[in-house]
């Protein structure tokens, strides 16, 4: 899923939480969430998803040295 995408979902998901629907269409698919918890759950996740495709791809360096300790 792309980054616009998960934002769109997002933007879905709170618009229907501010008007008090459980149940969310997006991209053709439809989702009925059966508590306000659950759609918490499900905004937090997709925003933790969106964070963490905004972020950089750590690169790991390793450094190595040796001697023969003379």
């Amino acid at each position: 899923m792309t980054p616009d995408q998960m934002i769109a979902q997002r933007d879905a998901l709170l618009a229907a939480r501010w008007r008090g629907v459980r149940t969310v269409e997006v991209e053709g698919r439809r989702v009925t969430y059966a508590t306000d918890a659950e759609m918490a759950a499900a905004i937090a996740d997709i925003e933790r998803r969106i964070e963490r495709s905004a972020e950089p791809v750590r690169r790991r360096r390793i450094l190595t040295s040796s001697s023969k300790g003379l």
